[in-house]
């Protein structure tokens, strides 16, 4: 498994009340949630965003409340994977859970600049910035969570497993 996409930078602390703002969680249909994703720190993001682009960001990423609807909008707006530095770990769940790729690196993290095209291999966890030549070194998740990610999400997967 593999992404490529340009880059859409933040810091370090990007909460999931930022990621997805609270007024807009009564919204059902997940494209039209979607549509509000990052708009409190980034207005032109959804207007940007292209399927397979990469959010970068600094430490604990999707910190705040335990929402799924942050990763899910993330991955609704077209976003193929957030590098980070570190994730708030129930972020870190609930993005496995849904199928949005996620890699921690530090280098990358502090590296990458917007606009970067950047190639991530998901089973070796190397990050290529194309735009730079610089290469990063994340890390790699094991199979079984490249089989539920692969699969969409933790239903899907299940629900094929068991099928």
């Amino acid at each position: 498994m593999e992404a490529k996409g340009r880059v859409f930078k933040y810091g370090n602390n990007v909460d999931t009340d930022v990621i997805i703002p609270a007024r807009y969680l009564a919204i059902q249909d997940k494209k039209e949630l979607a549509s509000h994703c990052m708009e409190d720190i980034d207005t032109e993001f959804v207007k940007k965003v292209s399927a397979g682009d990469i959010m970068v960001a600094g430490k604990n990423f999707g910190c705040g409340s335990s929402r799924e609807h942050a990763p899910i909008v993330i991955k609704e707006a077209g976003i193929s994977c957030v590098i980070a530095e570190t994730f708030a770990r129930i972020f870190f769940r609930n993005a496995i859970n849904i199928g949005l790729p996620i890699i921690e690196c530090k280098e990358a993290s502090e590296g990458i600049k917007a606009g970067d095209e950047v190639e991530i291999d998901f089973d070796s966890g190397e990050i290529k910035d194309l735009t730079t030549g610089a290469s990063y070194q994340g890390t790699p998740f094991p199979a079984f969570m490249q089989g539920i990610i692969s699969a969409g999400g933790l239903v899907d997967y299940i629900n094929r497993s068991s099928s």
